[in-house]
């Protein structure tokens, strides 16, 4: 999808059904059936789908650990946003890309403080002794917002059509397992994933638009 309009309101659909699905969590089928008999919100879906899983530590162990890989990510745009600032000794002359990159990941970083802040739910199980907020899933928005930048920045920025082919293909599939580890690892709510789905399309094609925006106006 490169048309700057479709973008947007793809990227605003997918927020809304965020905060609609975010809505229903907290109301529909809302049990305490959480750790020490927190609410969770479609209580039925969740534990039926948590005890066909069950809890399974090396998984979620794994997938924490890779969890570093998004972040090794923003880094090195932080690198490459900071190198071209020393170098034209102006904000202004930074790639526009490269600076709505930078509000982007602040943006999803603010979303998983808000929601460490406010939970809405808990996980399943305590990590090391203590309770977490589960909704969304952070490791999930992370990875889903993150890794599709890797690829739309290595279209704008790489030639070579193999390199581009390989690391569309590592993001894709690197997604597709962090999603189905965090999901089966028994450390979330079903729902969580979805939660954290849904917002990271949201701000991801937000991002697009934006970024299709104003390269179009430079």
């Amino acid at each position: 999808m490169e048309n700057r309009k479709d973008c947007l309101l793809f990227g605003f659909i997918f927020v809304a059904l965020f905060v609609l699905f975010t809505a229903l969590v907290m109301t529909i089928d809302v049990q305490p059936v959480g750790q020490n008999g927190t609410d969770i919100g479609f209580a039925g879906l969740n534990t039926a789908f948590h005890a066909l899983t069950g809890v399974n530590m090396k998984i979620y162990t794994i997938t924490d650990w890779l969890g570093l890989v998004p972040i090794f990510i923003c880094m090195i745009f932080g690198v490459v946003g900071f190198v071209q600032l020393v170098k034209r000794k102006n904000l202004l002359k930074v790639d526009s890309d490269i600076i709505i990159l930078g509000i982007y990941y602040i943006i999803v970083i603010m979303a998983y403080l808000i929601f460490e802040m406010i939970p809405i739910n808990y996980r399943p199980i305590p990590i090391e002794g203590v309770m977490e907020a589960s909704y969304p899933s952070s490791t999930t928005l992370l990875v889903l917002s993150v890794m599709p930048t890797l690829v739309e920045q290595s279209g704008r920025r790489i030639n070579d059509k193999l390199i581009k082919k390989l690391i569309t293909l590592f993001s894709g599939l690197f997604s597709l397992f962090m999603v189905i580890g965090r999901t089966i690892s028994g450390v979330h709510w079903l729902t969580d994933i979805v939660g954290s789905v849904l917002l990271s399309i949201g701000l991801f094609y937000l991002y697009k638009g934006f970024v299709l925006k104003f390269s179009k106006e430079r």
